[in-house]
């Protein structure tokens, strides 16, 4: 299923060129044309998925397996120090593609990225109700 008027689905169907790096019949993995780091690369599923909350869990799993496999060789050939994974949902968390994709960014010592947080404060009391919104 593709949606018209997506620019991933028409990467993802080869009607816009993209640098591929892998292909099967799920996912087509491209080079980011913004790239934080050299070497960083989207998974995107052929199939329209907005986000994580529309994409089939095996779907998902799959994307993950895939992830494995290749951040892996991208470490070993492009001799990076590290790797994140990035996969944002909804506009507020910085997802500026309506359709699911998983970023793998290779990192380097001194790349000047910053794909971290600013960790907060909280009290036990506090993450106690937390988890009995979550969970209760």
């Amino acid at each position: 299923m593709k949606k018209d008027d997506c620019i991933f689905c028409k990467i993802a169907a080869g009607e816009i060129p993209s640098q591929c790096i892998y292909e099967d019949g799920l996912f087509k993995v491209i080079l980011d044309l913004g790239p934080a780091t050299k070497g960083h690369s989207l998974i995107i599923p052929k199939d329209h998925y907005e986000d994580l909350f529309e994409i089939p869990e095996e779907t998902a799993a799959q994307a993950m397996v895939l992830a494995k496999r290749l951040s892996a060789r991208l470490m070993e050939k492009l001799h990076a120090d590290g790797l994140n994974l990035v996969q944002n949902n909804k506009e507020t968390a910085g997802q500026t593609v309506k359709h699911f994709h998983l970023h793998m960014i290779p990192r380097y010592k001194d790349d000047m990225q910053n794909i971290l947080w600013k960790p907060g404060e909280v009290t036990q009391d506090e993450l106690a109700l937390i988890k009995e919104t979550i969970t209760g």
